[in-house]
């Protein structure tokens, strides 16, 4: 028998982000599934205005550090006060129901002896664009856990991602992190590149495992939209789209006549357009996007969590490469499975793709999966 633990979780803060909300969701049950008690570490919803006395010199300072692209937004609680709770009305009942959230404005807030274990990952949490920003401007080595130094605890990667083979970070921010890095009892990483840079720029052995989408199966997904009697999706060819082009949205049409299919999205593209009244601005539930995948026929997508769930789902897709968000991530989660021809430019023949086996894929993930648990367990318990 395991001895129950306390573990954090350490991701990107969950906001509006379906696949980074699923990986939190299916990480967190795992490690509560192998009997610990486990919270996901996010951002408040909701931001007092500083006093009236440090107004300026807060907002002087925000100025500051967005044109150093640290924070995302100056006015941050006006968006998440009024904006924010308007788009999430119908994800934010999961994160309440589903996540077991500790909020933090900074790590220093939490205590030497709170966790007998932080676990750092998965999703894009070591790529310094998202993290700093999305973690109010916390410096990048918080990521490593630098500011544990001393506690007694273990520290665990899992599926920890650069998001990009490209490498950056400054000089600063790779001394920091390699020193907070080599403090870890076990590294692991989402993409196949990251298992390079933290060997070139951290001098660690990290292994290669799945994301944590994956360690659950298809039917743990269907009973969350089971639960919440989620209608059927309005047709059979899901294009889930993140960066929306002409090029794409012909693509999918072209699919539509070829295949005799009925196109239907689960994402709102309006949710991100400030010229929209708000109430046409909200995203649908995290259990209408899960359905999406499961009622279609055929996904295109550019995004990689559509990919993860397409394939968890036994599903015909294609994802369209979008190299300024990172290729890595698509091309290490394909080459592991043998679906590297399901990466397409938009002006793809569909047609002359062959059909998925997802007999021999499955044999291939039914592998990884246990390597991948095999691994989270066995960092824990070593």
């Amino acid at each position: 028998m395991n001895e129950r633990m306390r573990i954090g979780i350490l991701t990107l803060p969950l906001h509006t982000n379906y696949g980074g909300i699923l990986q939190a969701y299916a990480l967190q049950t795992v490690l509560e599934r192998m009997g610990h008690e486990v919270v996901v570490f996010d951002t408040p919803n909701k931001c007092p205005l500083p006093p009236l006395w440090k107004l300026p010199l807060s907002f002087a300072k925000r100025i500051l550090l967005k044109s150093m692209g640290r924070i995302d937004r100056i006015f941050i609680e006006r968006y998440n006060n009024r904006v924010y709770p308007v788009i999430t009305k119908e994800i934010q009942p999961f994160i309440d129901g589903k996540i077991h959230r500790k909020v933090f404005t900074n790590f220093s807030k939490i205590g030497a002896r709170e966790f007998d274990a932080i676990v750092v990952g998965s999703d894009q949490v070591w790529r310094s664009i998202y993290f700093i920003p999305m973690w109010l401007g916390q410096p990048m080595e918080n990521a490593y856990l630098s500011f544990t130094k001393g506690w007694p605890l273990k520290r665990i990667s899992y599926a920890a991602s650069f998001g990009t083979d490209k490498w950056e970070y400054n000089e600063k921010q790779t001394l920091h992190s390699r020193e907070a890095l080599q403090m870890f009892d076990a590294v692991s990483v989402r993409e196949e590149n990251g298992v390079k840079l933290c060997k070139q720029y951290f001098d660690v052995d990290a292994l290669h495992v799945l994301d944590p989408t994956m360690l659950l199966d298809a039917n743990d997904y269907i009973e969350l939209f089971k639960q919440k009697q989620t209608p059927k999706s309005k047709g059979n060819l899901l294009n889930y789209v993140l960066d929306e082009t002409d090029e794409i949205e012909s693509l999918i049409k072209k699919v539509a006549s070829m295949k005799k299919m009925v196109p239907f999205a689960v994402n709102n593209p309006y949710e991100g357009d400030n010229t929209k009244p708000l109430n046409q601005r909200i995203k649908p539930s995290v259990e209408t996007w899960l359905r999406g995948f499961y009622d279609a026929d055929f996904v295109i997508t550019d995004s990689f969590h559509a990919c993860v769930f397409s394939i968890i789902f036994k599903k015909q897709f294609v994802v369209v490469g979008n190299k300024d968000r990172g290729m890595s991530r698509f091309e290490s989660l394909l080459k592991l499975f043998g679906l590297e021809d399901r990466l397409v430019d938009v002006h793809c023949d569909v047609s002359i793709l062959q059909q998925i086996d997802y007999d021999n894929v499955y044999s291939i993930y039914d592998k990884l999966k246990e390597s991948s648990m095999i691994y989270l367990s066995g960092s824990l318990n070593s």
